[in-house]
This record gives C-alpha cells, sequence and structure tokens, in this order.
C-alpha cells in the first residue's frame, strides 16, 4: 500500500512533465523552423505570384470592368482579354467559379479558380468526396472530389484550351487557385501533364500551377514528382497545408476549429514523423514550396517578408503552428499584399545590385539548373527514406525506376564529365531538403556500376551490322562466316 501511495505522486509528476514540455515545445515552435534550411526565392521566380493571386482575387468581381474590391495597384487585368467567366451557375455546382485569361503581355494562358465559398454546399460536397486511399492516380493518392472537379472543368474548356495552346505555341498554360481552387488548379495540370493528347499533345514544360495556399491533395511521391510543374505558396502559419487531417472533418468541425487543430497538435507530436511517410495514402501540400515568413519568434509586428523556397521530402510542412494568425494568413488577400511587397523588396535589391542583362541572363540559367538537382535531391531523399512508390513507377521525369536505371551507355558517357561536379552540388543542397550527405553517398556506386555494365544498344547494332552504299544495315562478313 505505501509503494502505491508513493508511486501515484512520482506518476503524476513525470506525466505533469510530460505535458510541460509538449507544451514547451509545441509554445516555441514557430513557422520559421519549417524553412529555416531553405534557400531564398529570386525575383523572376517569384514575380507570377502577386499577378496570379490578382487574377484570383478578379474571380470574385461579378463585372471586371467596375471591379467593387480592386485592390490599390489594381487587377492588372485588360477586360478585352477575358475569354470567359464561370459562375457556380454555369459549373452547376461541380467545380468553384473561374476565369479564363489570355495574357499577352506575360504570353500566358491563365485558368484562376476562387477559393471555398461558405455560403455553397456544392464546395462541401467537393470537400466531403473523399476517403482515404480511395482514389489512385499514376502510381499515388489524390483527393477524390478535387480530382473529379477539375475532370469536369477541363471536359468544359478542353476545347478552348487547345485552340489557345496551338494558335500560341510560345505561350505557356498557367493554372492557379486559393484554398479548394488551388486544389482543382492542381489536380487540373495532373490531369493535362499526364494526358497532353487532350490539349495538343502540350509539352510539361509549357505547363505550370500555382496553388495558393494549398490543400493536402496528392501524396507524397506525386507532390514531389511533379515539383517542376506544381509550385505551393504558403504564407507564415497558414493552417491548411498543415493540417493532414481529412478536409471533411475540418469543416465539421469549422465552428470548434480550434480545438481541432490542438487535437492535430497533439498527434502530429506524438507521431513519429517516419511512421507518417510510410503511408502512401497520406495527403500533401503539392509540389515545390514557397513559403513567406514575416513574423518573428518572440517579436511583435509584422518584419519585411522573406520568401524561402525548396522541394523537401520530410518536413513538408507536418506541424500545426499554435499562432492566432493560423486562419487569417490563409486569406487570399493577406498573401497577394505580403506577396506584393515580398516581390518590391526583391525588386529593390535587384536594382540595388545593378545586375547586367548578361549576367541576369547567366543567373537565370544556374537557377534553373540548382532547381534541377535540388529536384534531384529530393527524389533521392524520398528514395532512401523508402517514401512508397518514390521508385517503382516507370515516368521519364525523375523517379528512379528500372525505365532510369536502363538508359543506354551512350547518354551516360555525355553526363559522365559532369556527373561528378553535379553530384557535389547535389549534396550542397541535399540539406533543403532534409538529405544527408552520407545517405546521398550511398547512392553514387550504383551509378558507377551502371557506367560499366557494357556496350550500349546503337554499340552493338555497330559491331554487328555494317552500311552499304545506300545507307541499308547489312550482317557483317564475318558474322557470315560464323
Amino acid at each position: 500500500m505505501s509503494i502505491l501511495c508513493g508511486c501515484c505522486p512520482l506518476l503524476e509528476c513525470v506525466y505533469c512533465l510530460g505535458c510541460a514540455r509538449w507544451a514547451y515545445k509545441r509554445c516555441l515552435y514557430t513557422a520559421g523552423h519549417d524553412s529555416k534550411d531553405w534557400g531564398l526565392a529570386t525575383t523572376d521566380e517569384f514575380e507570377p505570384i502577386p499577378r496570379l493571386c490578382r487574377y484570383i482575387l478578379a474571380v470574385y468581381e461579378d463585372d471586371i470592368r467596375n471591379p467593387l474590391w480592386e485592390p490599390p495597384e489594381g487587377y492588372g487585368i485588360n477586360p478585352d482579354w477575358l475569354l470567359l467567366k464561370k459562375t457556380y451557375e454555369d459549373t452547376q455546382g461541380r467545380a468553384p467559379a473561374y476565369i479564363l485569361y489570355l495574357d499577352h503581355v506575360y504570353k500566358d494562358v491563365v485558368v484562376a479558380i476562387r477559393g471555398l465559398n461558405l455560403a455553397k454546399e456544392s464546395d462541401y460536397a467537393v470537400l466531403l468526396d473523399n476517403k482515404l486511399g480511395e482514389r489512385k492516380f499514376d502510381g499515388g493518392y489524390v483527393h477524390n472530389g478535387l480530382l473529379k472537379s477539375a475532370g469536369s472543368v477541363l471536359d468544359e474548356e478542353c476545347k478552348v484550351l487547345r485552340e489557345l495552346v496551338v494558335k500560341y505555341p510560345s505561350y505557356t498554360l498557367t493554372f492557379a487557385g486559393h484554398s479548394l481552387g488551388s486544389g482543382v488548379a492542381t489536380m487540373l495540370a495532373l490531369l493535362v501533364v499526364k494526358h497532353p493528347e487532350r490539349l495538343g499533345n502540350i509539352e510539361r514544360k509549357r505547363v505550370r500551377c500555382f496553388a495558393i495556399a494549398p490543400a493536402r491533395c496528392m501524396s507524397l511521391n506525386l507532390a514531389v514528382r511533379y515539383a517542376d510543374v506544381i509550385n505551393s505558396v504558403v504564407l507564415q502559419d497558414d493552417f491548411l497545408p498543415r493540417t493532414a487531417t481529412p478536409l471533411e472533418d475540418i469543416f465539421k468541425s469549422l465552428f470548434c476549429l480550434p480545438c481541432l487543430l490542438c487535437i492535430q497538435c497533439v498527434k502530429d507530436t506524438c507521431v513519429p514523423e517516419q511512421k507518417m511517410l510510410k503511408d502512401p495514402r497520406r495527403l500533401y501540400a503539392p509540389g515545390r514550396m514557397y513559403h513567406i515568413v514575416e513574423r518573428r519568434p518572440c517579436r511583435l509586428g509584422r518584419f519585411p517578408p522573406v520568401v524561402k523556397t525548396a522541394v523537401p521530402v520530410d518536413g513538408r510542412f507536418e506541424h500545426i503552428v499554435l499562432s492566432c494568425n493560423a486562419t487569417s494568413d490563409h486569406a487570399i488577400i493577406w498573401i497577394e499584399r505580403e506577396a506584393h511587397r515580398a516581390l518590391n523588396l526583391m525588386v529593390e535589391k535587384e536594382k540595388t545590385m545593378e545586375i547586367p542583362e548578361k549576367q541576369r541572363m547567366e543567373r537565370q540559367e544556374s537557377l534553373a539548373r540548382e532547381h534541377n538537382l535540388e529536384y534531384r535531391a529530393a527524389l533521392r531523399r524520398a528514395v532512401t527514406l523508402d517514401v512508397p512508390h518514390a521508385d517503382s513507377l516507370s515516368s521519364e521525369y525523375g523517379t528512379f525506376d528500372k525505365a532510369q536505371e536502363d538508359e543506354t551507355e551512350e547518354e551516360e558517357t555525355e553526363k559522365e564529365e559532369t556527373e561528378e561536379e553535379e553530384e557535389e552540388e547535389t549534396d550542397s543542397i541535399a540539406p533543403m531538403v532534409g538529405e544527408s550527405s552520407s545517405s546521398a553517398s550511398t547512392l553514387r556506386p550504383s551509378n558507377k556500376r551502371r557506367r560499366n555494365r557494357g556496350l550500349s544498344w546503337d554499340e552493338l547494332i555497330e559491331s554487328l551490322f555494317e552500311r552499304d552504299e545506300s545507307g541499308n544495315l547489312t550482317f557483317e562478313k564475318s558474322e557470315l562466316r560464323k
């Protein structure tokens, strides 16, 4: 009896210390922790984001020629270039309202989709139409309702988009959306890249997607594989990209959202991240991440915003931030303002440095190369973490699969001179995606083994055949003697 009396206070002390430690860690965890190791975004790559935010805001206007909620700098839309606008009545509730805008200034065909309308039951129906692991897509999992909504938009506008893409071959095709619309825009980009024949065999490099305050709508392997097409923008403490709880639970508990966020905080603190990564059905925020950081821990007020960017694998906005701004940072108005401020600061800094045009072009080329290396590092990290389906798919855009391992020896020979240098640069970028140098080095021997596998198909053909005067291939005489 005395032993029990002595143990109970001890257990209570341990319990209280555990709770205090959890509260201490959660209160000190800020949005800056998510992107502290990421690199800074540049002006060229961040430039479209404030502009696309204004295009999304324009969807809320009934008449773009007589706007009611125009921001101080305007929407930047020429009404004559607005090809169509679809309302909820036009979509019959299958998708949110959206516009199709032909931007001749930036040579861009833009589909901008608005966010959740709290007064429309159809928007809730889109969010509720999903169960864990219900819809498979391209070897991964996606949100069922958002994919169906995107399919209806593509079916409706397929003919118009195909005509524009063919008519303007130098223009890009951009899908942009906020909140619910970000999920629909992301699924549209997936569908177009997966089925380019629907839009006249459009090239992958011409398709872009910008998901503003994105919903978690795709599995981790898809989120990393499509990072060259899809870009996500998160403002500071925004709760939605961090909430792995199914969206239907969020909106069922809309009037008790703080309680739900606290429960989620306890869950994501107690469950190891390695365990979460093993679930192939778990959904994540898509693509390359742009994190706008404007507040610092233990500081009051807003500071000049800084934009960090990376293609993270582990640590991909996995923890809820206990902040009074967790919901306000989700608003498209605030995101547009802070993105505009951040872009102006980048431009001012660039003007101060007075970069010559030649150096600017060189920087753009090096930036594209850095993004490619970072993308490869993220894919490698996905493999080393044993992310489900990260290395068992056939894709020509970066998955580690058998199709890639069977590259011809001729291509490997051409890459051999630059590969060592790229691997060193990849190692320098690896911390941005959470990859250690030791894990990256374990992948190199396989690359070296691949170089020494034997003759390529072309070399084998040349050794067995010879060309006659007409250029046709015939067996060599030595082979015929045998």
